[in-house]
């Protein structure tokens, strides 16, 4: 949610923010800036809008400066405008700002007060006031910016620069990702590190509460207590193939496409074929650990949360362990009954997640042993987490997620083996024969994808549908939420997702002609009951879109329309169906003429609750 980029060095520093601004679009594209010191101070250029049109602003007169920082802002207060873009300045003071600063308010007022006015909606400005007022007390910078955070109260991540030490720019990290990048002879601050991935690996990921202070000659980090501090440099793997398009048209497009590589990549290393085992060092936990487990609980937001779903019906049946899924921006209110023996299970792709980050911290304060599932390196999750998981799926630019959610199924189903055979509930022998499935899934995933034209074919009757409903049972119920999401969030369609079981008693009031209702079918005990709601749904002039394992498709003709997936075992099933899903959902997106990689009001990456 929202993207900063600060960038002070040798090269030309508007070129090197505006670059990594693009590869930070993701993060926030209704309104950007950047600000540059210059020989009467420091200049802001900013505009309603995405990269592209600050690049107008941007090089329309260019300086040469060695020092700027940039932003590109999800609206949290106040409207997308160019009052409310960042950055925000106050006399000597620039910055840009991620996160939400609860007691803003209360400082507004003060600040009033004190002669300070305001022209924009948002608490970003606070900071600015906040910051220069206490640098009208002689102060070095860096003591100005301590001095003004102990009044705050909230979630931040802070990029400065002060006109009266312009060779000098000051980052602040609280419950809100900030990374510092190492290059020869440059230095970046940045909410991710895709913003600087092609010109350094080495980073930091700052903790928070510190403060790191740069300068042309290099960095130094210290506590809100001024007290100097050491964080470890740490070298990143490679980003390059993740951060462009590849040829596509979008980058949700190529994420799908990329879905075999990158489960084959979260497989790789975890898992001994030939003896039916899971490579536990990945997780981090040891035999012992996972016997003396009492309960299992697992916290997501979105499109974790229905990964997460489909990992508690592999978990509990496959492992035979209960299970408890909460959305994580309920966990913490709900006073859980989690405590020493439990695990807490928090699944994130970004691992900066603020409501999953909270439920997790909590889980922690009540004495559970956590595992993030997370796919970002160095994310916070994964930092703070007693054992970590790495999906290895690679760098997600579309905000819709689409190869992580496979990846987080893809780990979960590992996970519930590596239980299933610590506790004698799986032999070897069947436990061989899941994981030679699983290694079958990305070329299966390959043929769906290569059938690509029987999806666009449906796309291109119902995108003109107001509304959708997505039907499944058991495992295939998460699926069909994961579906929906998917439709809303990329094509503005009104879509939900239900059991089957539970059509009767609400969803079959919505059905007529003009409602497309997608079936997920799977053989087994309850197949003949969706087969049952989709006569239903018929019986109503409802339009029936199947979406079944090969075999299955014969036993479907009142369907309206069909779309096969290789057949596999009723846990990986669900993986193979979210992708028909998710290129229903792309291809309605595009042929209304939606932004399908950047959909509106929403943002990758939620790092405030």
């Amino acid at each position: 949610m929202c993207g900063i980029i600060g960038y002070i060095g040798r090269d030309d520093a508007l070129d090197v923010v505006v670059e990594g601004l693009r590869h930070l679009e993701y993060r926030g594209y209704d309104s950007a800036g950047v600000a540059f010191p210059t020989d009467g101070g420091i200049e802001v250029r900013r505009c309603k809008g995405k990269i592209k049109d600050l690049e107008a602003i941007v090089y329309a007169d260019k300086p040469e400066t060695n020092v700027a920082i940039g932003h590109t802002r999800w609206a949290t207060h106040g409207v997308p405008s160019e009052y409310n873009a960042h950055p925000h300045s106050s006399n000597d003071i620039v910055l840009v700002h991620n996160g939400i600063i609860e007691n803003y308010l209360d400082l507004k007022r003060e600040l009033i007060d004190y002669g300070y006015s305001f022209t924009s909606e948002t608490d970003t400005e606070v900071l600015c006031h906040l910051i220069d007022r206490h640098s009208r007390e002689e102060v070095k910078f860096e003591e100005a910016v301590i001095r003004a955070l102990r009044a705050v109260k909230g979630a931040y991540a802070i990029v400065a620069l002060s006109v009266r030490e312009p060779q000098k720019m000051i980052g602040v990290r609280k419950d809100s990702p900030l990374v510092l990048g190492i290059g020869e002879g440059e230095f970046f601050l940045a909410s991710d590190v895709p913003a600087f991935h092609t010109r350094t690996r080495r980073v930091v990921f700052l903790e928070d509460d510190d403060i790191v202070v740069l300068s042309p000659d290099g960095y130094r980090i210290m506590d809100l207590g001024g007290n100097e501090v050491e964080r470890k440099t740490e070298l990143i793997p490679p980003m390059a193939a993740g951060a462009d398009k590849g040829g596509y048209r979008h980058y949700m497009l190529k994420e799908i496409h990329e879905q075999p590589r990158a489960l084959s990549d979260t497989l790789r290393g975890r898992i001994f074929p030939e003896r039916g085992e899971v490579n536990m060092s990945e997780f981090s936990l040891d035999e012992d650990v996972l016997r003396g487990i009492g309960r299992i609980f697992i916290g997501a937001c979105g499109t974790s949360w229905h990964a997460a779903l489909a990992g508690k019906y592999m978990i509990e049946q496959i492992a035979g362990a209960p299970v408890e899924v909460d959305l994580a921006s309920e966990f913490r209110y709900r006073g859980p009954l989690i405590g020493e023996g439990d695990l807490f299970i928090a699944i994130t792709q970004s691992g900066e997640t603020a409501d999953t980050l909270a439920a997790q911290r909590e889980a922690k304060r009540r004495g559970a042993m956590t595992l993030s599932i997370c796919n970002a390196l160095g994310a916070t999750s994964a930092r703070e987490a007693d054992a970590v998981f790495y999906t290895h799926s690679g760098p997600e630019i579309g905000v819709a997620s689409t190869k992580a959610f496979t990846a987080q199924l893809f780990s979960l189903y590992l996970f519930a083996l590596m239980v299933a055979r610590v506790r004698g509930k799986l032999g070897a022998q069947d436990a061989a024969a899941m994981i030679a499935e699983l290694m079958r899934v990305p070329e299966k995933i390959e043929r769906i994808i290569s059938n690509e034209d029987a999806v666009v074919a449906v796309a291109k009757e119902l995108f003109k549908a107001r509304d959708f409903l997505y039907l499944g049972r058991g495992i295939l119920h998460p699926i069909a939420l994961e579906g929906a999401l998917k439709l809303k969030e990329i094509s503005y369609i009104h879509a939900e997702g239900y059991p089957a079981g539970e059509m009767k008693h609400g969803p079959i009031a919505l059905i007529d002609e003009d409602v497309p209702v997608v079936f997920l079918v799977q053989a087994g005990l309850l197949k003949e009951k969706v087969l049952s709601n989709i006569s239903e749904v018929k019986a109503r002039g409802g339009k029936a879109v199947v979406v079944a394992g090969e075999g299955l498709l014969g036993e479907v003709g009142q369907a309206d329309y069909t779309i096969g997936i290789p057949e596999t075992n009723p846990y990986l099933e669900a993986v193979l169906m979210a992708v028909p899903l998710q290129l229903l959902a792309y291809h309605i997106g595009v042929l209304r003429g939606c932004d399908v990689d950047q959909p509106r009001n929403l943002a990758k990456s939620v790092t405030v609750e």
